[in-house]
């Protein structure tokens, strides 16, 4: 039995088809890291992000997909003169991301490339600001400068350029071969610097050692000199102390005590002289008979007091 197919159902499935189509171009699901720039009529209409979109078919049609991934432009060699006219290669490399995909499709064709003749321009101005030895060891600083001024030039084309790395810096041989002599004239500067240092640091410990015992002696001496004061005036007030006792003893009557005493001090230089191998001659006061009587006289005092 033969099936022959009628107009309605040709109707039937071509309305099918023709929904299927329009389900397939007018539903779009745009992947995380892509974006989708919409056409209406050859004209900018929008840009769809990540998600399920709807557009109206036959009317718009995604004319790009624009990756939102970070990019890296290939590694290239800048020639650069620095600010002491020394000729270098800087191998330098962007990495970048597109965060407005409207202008980078619109504002410009390639947009690597314009980034990367930007780049050129802004390395060798920036290289051109520093000396060599500088540019070695500012590596860090410098990246961030031609960072920033990528930036602002690539803002432009819808681009943010994320970092940049100057991976290596090559030098002719001329150049190194100078740079070795340099260096090697510097360590001896450091070392002759170290030990003039040293010297000094030296001289200057030794001296402040000899100030330090001179100051030390100084104290010695001013001690000493407050001791032996001290004695003298402890001296004098000892001796002051007696004389005071003396003149009290002398004003309460003490007359015959002090005659004593004196007596008794002649009799006994008498004495020693009298027993000194070296004396052969003895020289005797004329009055010695009244001395010794004095004394006789100061005993009967005492004696009769002590009864008293």
């Amino acid at each position: 039995m033969n099936y022959i197919i009628g107009l309605s159902e040709i109707i039937i499935i071509l309305i099918t088809v023709l929904t299927f189509v329009v389900i397939k171009k007018g539903i779009k699901i745009v992947p995380q890291s892509d974006v989708y720039v919409v056409e209406r009529f050859g004209k900018y209409f929008r840009t769809l992000k990540a998600g399920l979109s709807i557009i109206v078919p036959f009317l718009d049609k995604v004319q790009h997909k624009v990756s939102l991934l970070e990019q890296q432009i290939a590694q290239k060699k800048i020639s650069v003169i620095t600010k002491d006219n020394v000729e270098i290669d800087l191998d330098t490399t962007v990495f970048f991301r597109v965060v407005e995909a409207s202008s980078t499709v619109y504002r410009i064709k390639n947009v690597e490339s314009a980034i990367q003749v930007a780049a050129i321009s802004i390395v060798r101005s920036a290289g051109g600001k520093l000396d060599l030895d500088e540019m070695q060891s500012a590596r860090e600083k410098l990246n961030v400068e031609i960072q920033k001024n990528l930036s602002e030039a690539a803002d432009i084309w819808g681009v943010e350029v994320t970092r940049t790395e100057i991976t290596d810096i090559l030098i002719d041989d001329t150049t190194k071969q100078a740079q070795r002599i340099e260096l090697a004239s510097e360590r001896e500067r450091r070392a002759l610097v170290a030990k003039s240092e040293g010297e000094k640091a030296q001289v200057k410990l030794r001296a402040e050692g000899e100030l330090y015992e001179a100051e030390k002696k100084a104290e010695a001496i001013r001690i000493t000199a407050e001791a032996d004061a001290f004695a003298i005036i402890t001296k004098a007030q000892a001796d002051a102390n007696q004389t005071t006792l003396l003149a009290k003893a002398i004003s309460d009557k003490g007359q015959p005590a002090i005659n004593f005493e004196i007596m008794k001090r002649q009799v006994d230089g008498l004495a020693t002289i009298a027993s000194s191998d070296n004396s052969k001659i003895i020289i005797m006061p004329t009055d010695i008979s009244k001395v010794i009587g004095s004394i006789e006289t100061i005993f009967e005092s005492l004696s009769n007091k002590k009864a008293k």
